[in-house]
Formats: C-alpha cells, sequence, structure tokens
C-alpha cells in the first residue's frame, strides 16, 4: 500500500510539474497573416484546455524552414510545436536538395486544422479589371509580370506558375518573408501581382486597396464570394492547401494523443471555427493519422508538377 502510494503521488508530482512547463508554438512566418491568427485562436483555447500555458513564437525566414529547423532540434517532449503550411513538408522537400531536415523522418504529425485556397492579386496601379485583362497586359507590357509569393518553393509559387504557362504568359518570381511584406509592396505599386491565401487577401480586397482577379478552388472561396475561380475564367488549374501542427520525431504518443485533443477540441469549437471561416479558412480538426495520411498523399501528388515546372531554387 505505501508503494502504491507512492507511486500515485510521484504521478499526480510529474503531472503538475507537466502542467506548469509551457507549450510553445512556432510559426515560420511573420505576423499579421491568416496562419499567424490562427495559431493564436488555437493558443489561447488549448491553454483553458490543458490548464498549461502556450505561447506562439514567430521565427519568420527560408519559406518556414528556419522553424521546422528549430522544431527538430527541440527535444521531443511536448513543449515544442509547430504550426505550419504544407510548403514546409510538401513542396520544399521536392524543392531543396539540401533541405535542413526529412519532412517525415524528423517530424511527428499532431493535427491538421484547415484547409485553404489561393487567391491572384493585382494593386490599384496596374490597369487591368479581370484576369483576361491582366493577361493580356503582361504579352503587351512584360514589366507586368513581376509577382510575388511569401516565399520560393511554395504552392502558391508553384501554382502561379501554372497559370503562367496555361495562360502563355511569362512572369518572373519574387520571393518575400512572409504575406504582409508582400502585400504592403503590392499596394504601394512595387510589385504587380501577388499569389497567397485568399483569406489574408480578403480584407484589403473589400477595402478596394488590391483586387482579386481570381481564386484556385473547384468553387469560389467563402470569404470572396465575388471573385471567380481560374476554372470559370477558363483556365483549367485548381489548387489548395493547409494548415498543421507538428511535434519533433520520437514524442511519445501519450503525448501526441493529449495535444491533439486539445488541438482538435479547439478548432471543432463553434466560436473559433466560426472565426476560422471569416478568415477565409476551411475548419478540419483532424488527428494524427489522418494529418500523416494527407500529408504523404500530397508530397506524392505535388511531386511531379514541381518536376514539370524546371523550378531550381538559387
Amino acid at each position: 500500500m505505501r508503494t502504491l502510494i507512492a507511486i500515485l503521488l510521484a504521478l499526480a508530482s510529474a503531472a503538475a510539474v507537466a502542467q506548469d512547463k509551457t507549450i510553445k508554438i512556432l510559426v515560420g512566418f511573420p505576423a499579421g497573416a491568416g496562419l499567424d491568427a490562427m495559431t493564436r485562436l488555437v493558443a489561447d483555447r488549448m491553454r483553458a484546455i490543458l490548464g498549461q500555458p502556450v505561447v506562439v513564437e514567430n521565427r519568420p525566414g527560408a519559406g518556414g524552414q528556419i522553424a521546422m529547423s528549430a522544431l527538430k532540434a527541440a527535444a521531443p517532449d511536448g513543449q515544442t510545436l509547430v504550426m505550419t503550411p504544407l510548403v514546409t513538408v510538401v513542396t520544399a522537400p521536392h524543392v531543396f536538395p539540401k533541405l535542413p531536415y526529412d519532412a517525415f523522418a524528423d517530424f511527428t504529425p499532431v493535427a491538421h486544422t484547415a484547409d485553404f485556397l489561393f487567391g491572384f492579386a493585382i494593386g490599384p496601379n496596374v490597369p487591368a479589371k479581370t484576369l483576361a485583362e491582366f493577361v493580356a497586359l503582361v504579352k503587351k507590357e512584360p514589366r507586368h509580370g513581376n509577382y510575388a509569393s511569401a516565399g520560393a518553393g511554395s504552392l502558391p509559387h508553384f501554382f502561379s506558375i501554372l497559370f503562367a504557362q496555361t495562360a502563355g504568359i511569362n512572369m518572373t518570381h519574387i520571393p518575400y518573408k512572409g504575406t504582409a511584406p508582400a502585400l504592403t509592396d503590392l499596394i504601394g505599386g512595387q510589385i504587380s501581382s501577388f499569389m497567397g491565401t485568399a483569406s489574408d487577401l480578403a480584407a484589403q480586397h473589400r477595402a478596394g486597396k488590391l483586387r482579386i482577379l481570381a481564386t484556385s478552388g473547384a468553387a469560389r472561396a467563402r470569404v470572396v464570394g465575388d471573385a471567380p475561380t481560374f476554372k470559370e475564367l477558363g483556365f483549367n488549374i485548381e489548387g489548395a492547401g493547409w494548415y498543421a501542427v507538428y511535434a519533433p520525431a520520437k514524442t511519445p504518443k501519450e503525448t501526441v494523443d493529449r495535444l491533439s485533443g486539445a488541438i482538435v477540441a479547439a478548432i471543432k469549437a463553434p466560436d473559433i471555427r466560426e472565426k476560422l471561416e471569416a478568415l477565409g479558412m476551411e475548419p478540419t480538426g483532424l488527428g494524427p493519422d489522418d494529418l500523416a495520411r494527407i500529408h504523404k498523399m500530397d508530397y506524392d501528388k505535388w511531386g511531379p508538377v514541381i518536376k514539370a515546372s524546371g523550378f531550381k531554387p538559387d
């Protein structure tokens, strides 16, 4: 009996210590975009569910690779996670031959949080009102063929390549370290166009500071219903992205299950779901097994597309 009591007391003490430890969620892109907003919503709800401090730390740069490298180096104790778009684990492995991590071996899937669509936007000073007019403009004045994305090797980057190839125009990619600085330059006239998540473009589109000419889904994006899809406009291209949470490799299953349960519960909460939908996202709230399946499926899907594009990193 004394031994049993001692074990129970030790377990209770360990649980109390765990609850005192801060969980850090890394975001590999600057604050101010939809990914950052979603991460902070989830972190706030996780605090309440787990009874544990949860903080968000932005580590922008290299298309999310800096944050993923930090996750790889972190202890597999459940205290360091990353919320990332699929770029770091789906497209980057096909693009960068010397990626500082293995997208499958170095990380443990925790939760799939949301899907999102892309939007193609032009700045207020670009003399075009429709996608057809923009294509004609670039053919006539190639200087308008510069376009930005939140990072080289991102899915919006490759979707832009598909668009350019389909439209028969030459476009020059200008990678940025995140969406916010790219939108600043788009609105200011330093760049002509931008391909990014529809949710990140919606507010400025509604305010008239930029114009979304097309979105990437099979159906129109909920957040910008006035913008047609590429397919509606005669361009036979379609694509979508997603956000997910990963932990370091070898994180214990019970720890992963605990964190996943809290994240999924947060995503499925009606108030958070409503806020994410307002940001243009489609909340999913799927666990580790579903995330692992989706990760592998999209990795296999986009590999041939990226290879066929001929893109090589600088």
